[in-house]
C-alpha cells in the first residue's frame, strides 16, 4: 500500500466525472445529510484537513469479476437515492474507493451536483416534497457566530428560487459549483463582484470568491493511499477495518454488499433496491421499509440463520437467498399488499418488521395474489389481522430479541399442519418468549388513554372498530372537533370556566376519536357530531348502524354534554376492548 501525491478536491473530481474512479458494489449507500456536507465543505474552505482516503487498484482481468458503480451526483430521496450501476469496458482497469466515498460524493454533489430530500411533514407521493437545492456560498456575510454546525462560511442548500436575488438588490448567493467556470482568481473573481452589485468597500466578498476558488482549484487536501493487491478476501478485510469508524457499516449493508458478489444470476443490490422502492411507494402504497426489513425476510424465506452476523454471510447461504428471491419479493409485495389493505401506512405502522412474519407465512403456503381479495381466505385474514394489530398495540414485542422472535415464529409457521395462519401456536411461542399478546386490566385503561395521533392510535380504533373497508383511506378523526375546544368557544358555549380544564384534557384522547374516510373528514370538518351525523346519511337505518357499530350512543346535540358523553364511551370501549382482547374471560 503506497501514498501518493496529493492532488485538488477539482482534479479528484474530473477523474470522477472521467469514470477514472468507480465505487465497488461492498460500498455502502449514500448516507450523508445536507448539513454533513455543509460542514465538510466548510472545513475545505478553511484550508483544514478531511482526511486521508483508500483507493484500490483494480486491474483488467480482475475488474471484469466485480460490480462496480457510479458516483452519486444528484441524490433524489425518492426517485434518485442510488448510484447507477458503472460499465466497465472489456480489457480496462479502473480505480475503486474504499475509504473515502461519503466524503467524495459529498463534494460532489456540493460542486457538480444537487440534493432534494423530503420536505418535513410532506406526503411521500408529493411531487412537490422534494424540492431541488445547490449548495451556495453567501459573498457578503459569514454565518453567525455559535450556529449548532460552528461553521464560519454561511453554506446552504437552497432552490434556484431561493438563492435568486430581489429587483434591483445585492446577488449574495453564489453557487459553489460556478468556481470551476472562473478563468481565474483576480480579474474574473473582481468581475463577478460587480456583476453581482457587490461592492467593493471592504476586502470580505472577494476574500470570500477567494477561499472557494482556493480549497477547490489550488490548494490539495486529498492524501489517498494507493492498495495494489488482486486478492478479494483481502481487500474485504480492509474494507471492513476501515469502514468501523463514521457512519458506521451495518451488518446489512456488508450482506447486501456480499451478496452483490456471491450472487450468480441476480444483482443483489439491484433486487433490493427495487424492491423497497416498489414496497414503499407501488400502487396506493406509502411506507418506510428499508432494506434491513427486505434482507431479514429473504434471510427467513431462505431458511437460513437469521442474524446479521459476518460469519453468516457464507456463499452456501447467499445461494440459497438469491434460489428463494422470487419467493421472497412476491411475498413481500402481498405482505404489503394486505398492511395496506388493513388501513396501515407509513405514519401508523409502528414496527416494520411485523410484515417479515405475514411475507414468511404466505411464501411458506404459496399463497398468491388471490388470498388478497378471495372471499374463502376472508377468515383467514382476519386472524392475521387481529394478530398483527394485538402485537402493535402490545408493547415490546418488535423491539429486543428480534431475531429469536423472528425463528420461532418461523417454526410455528412450518411445524403447523392444519390450514390457515396459525396465530395460536404463533402467540403460545411468543408468550415463552415473554412476549405474550395477553392483556392486563391495567392495559387496558392504558390504551383508553392513547392521543390523537399517537403510534398506537390507529391500530386499537382499527381493533375496536373492525367493520370498515380499509381498501379506502382512513383518518383519525376528533368526535367532538378540537376547533370548538378554545377556552373562548367553551365559554361562549356555556361552559363554566370551571369545566373547561374537564373539556380540554379529553378532547384528543381515544374515547373521542374515530376512523373516518378521507373525504367524510374533509366535509366533517368542525361541525358538531349531532350535525354531521344528521347529514351524513341518507337513511335513519344507516344512522342508526353507524351509531351502534361505532359506540356511539347517547351523543349529545351540543358540547354542554361532552364530558358525559366521553365518559360513557370510554365505558363501553373498556367493555369492547376488554372483550376482544379476552381480558377478564
Amino acid at each position: 500500500m503506497a501514498f501518493q501525491t496529493p492532488v485538488t478536491a477539482e482534479d479528484i473530481l474530473r477523474a470522477i466525472h472521467q469514470k477514472q474512479y468507480l465505487l465497488p458494489a461492498i460500498q455502502r449507500e449514500f448516507v450523508w445529510s445536507p448539513d454533513q456536507i455543509r460542514r465538510l465543505f466548510d472545513s475545505l474552505m478553511r484550508g483544514y484537513p478531511i482526511g486521508s482516503f483508500l483507493l484500490w487498484k483494480v486491474d483488467a482481468a480482475s475488474a471484469t469479476a466485480y460490480t462496480f458503480y457510479d458516483f452519486l451526483t444528484d441524490y433524489h430521496e425518492r426517485d434518485n437515492p442510488y448510484a447507477n450501476k458503472a460499465t466497465v469496458p472489456t480489457g480496462s482497469g479502473i480505480t475503486a474507493v474504499l475509504d473515502g466515498q461519503q466524503r467524495l460524493t459529498a463534494l460532489n454533489i456540493a460542486i457538480y451536483g444537487s440534493h432534494a430530500e423530503k420536505r418535513k411533514h410532506a406526503w411521500w407521493n408529493n411531487p412537490d416534497a422534494f424540492p431541488r437545492k445547490r449548495l451556495y456560498l453567501n459573498l457578503t456575510q459569514d454565518a453567525v457566530e455559535n450556529n449548532d454546525l460552528g461553521l464560519r462560511y454561511d453554506l446552504r442548500f437552497l432552490t434556484e428560487k431561493e438563492a435568486a436575488p430581489e429587483a434591483d438588490s445585492t446577488d449574495r448567493w453564489y453557487r459553489v459549483g460556478d468556481v470551476l467556470t472562473l478563468e481565474n482568481s483576480g480579474p474574473a473573481m473582481y468581475a463577478e463582484l460587480l456583476r453581482r452589485k457587490i461592492g467593493m468597500e471592504n476586502a470580505e466578498p472577494y476574500q470570500r470568491l477567494y477561499d472557494l476558488f482556493r480549497s477547490v482549484r489550488e490548494q490539495k487536501p486529498v492524501n489517498y493511499y494507493l492498495e495494489g493487491t488482486q486478492d478479494a478476501d483481502k481487500v474485504l478485510d480492509i474494507f471492513v477495518r476501515v469502514n468501523s469508524g463514521g457512519t458506521t457499516l451495518s451488518y446489512s449493508d456488508l450482506l447486501l454488499s456480499m451478496a452483490t458478489n456471491q450472487w450468480q444470476h441476480l444483482d443483489a443490490r439491484e433486487e433490493v433496491r427495487k424492491l423497497v422502492q416498489e414496497l414503499n411507494s407501488g400502487g396506493s402504497r406509502i411506507f418506510s421499509f428499508s432494506k434491513d426489513v427486505v434482507l431479514k425476510t429473504a434471510l427467513m424465506v431462505a431458511g437460513v440463520d437469521l442474524r446479521f452476523q459476518v460469519s453468516n454471510f457464507t456463499q452456501t447461504n447467499m445461494r440459497k437467498v438469491e434460489s428463494a428471491w422470487p419467493d421472497t419479493r412476491g411475498a413481500l409485495l402481498r405482505a404489503t399488499a394486505i398492511l395496506n389493505g388493513f388501513g396501515f401506512n407509513e405514519r401508523t405502522l409502528t414496527a416494520a418488521s411485523v410484515v417479515v412474519p405475514i411475507a414468511y407465512y404466505l411464501a411458506r403456503r404459496g399463497l398468491t395474489d388471490n388470498y388478497l381479495t378471495s372471499g374463502a381466505d376472508a377468515k383467514d385474514r382476519l386472524v392475521l389481522r387481529q394478530w398483527i394489530t394485538r402485537s402493535l398495540m402490545k408493547r415490546g414485542i418488535w423491539g429486543s430479541g428480534l431475531d429469536t422472535l423472528l425463528s420461532r415464529i418461523r417454526d410455528a409457521i412450518d411445524e403447523e399442519d392444519t390450514p390457515g395462519f396459525p396465530g395460536a401456536r404463533i402467540e403460545k411461542e411468543m408468550g415463552a418468549l415473554g412476549k405474550t399478546l395477553s392483556f392486563e386490566a391495567t392495559e387496558i385503561d392504558d390504551l383508553l388513554e392513547l392521543k390523537y395521533g399517537g403510534q398506537r392510535t390507529f391500530a386499537a380504533l382499527a381493533l375496536l372498530y373492525p367493520g370498515l373497508d380499509f381498501a379506502k383511506q382512513f383518518h383519525e378523526d376528533h368526535i367532538f372537533p378540537r376547533a370548538r375546544f378554545t377556552a373562548k368557544k367553551l365559554r361562549d358555549a356555556g361552559i363554566s370556566p370551571d369545566a373547561i380544564d374537564d373539556y380540554t384534557a379529553r378532547i384528543d384522547l381515544l374515547p373521542n376519536l374515530q376512523l373516518l374516510g378521507g373525504v367524510a373528514n374533509v366535509e366533517k370538518q368542525a361541525k358538531l357530531p349531532g350535525d354531521w351525523l344528521t347529514s351524513a346519511f341518507a337513511s335513519e337505518a344507516e344512522k342508526t348502524t353507524y351509531v351502534s357499530d361505532n359506540d356511539l350512543q347517547d351523543l349529545p346535540l351540543g358540547i354542554e354534554g361532552f364530558v358525559e358523553f366521553f365518559e360513557t364511551r370510554k365505558t363501553r370501549m373498556r367493555e369492547r376492548l376488554s372483550v376482544i382482547l379476552g381480558v377478564g374471560a
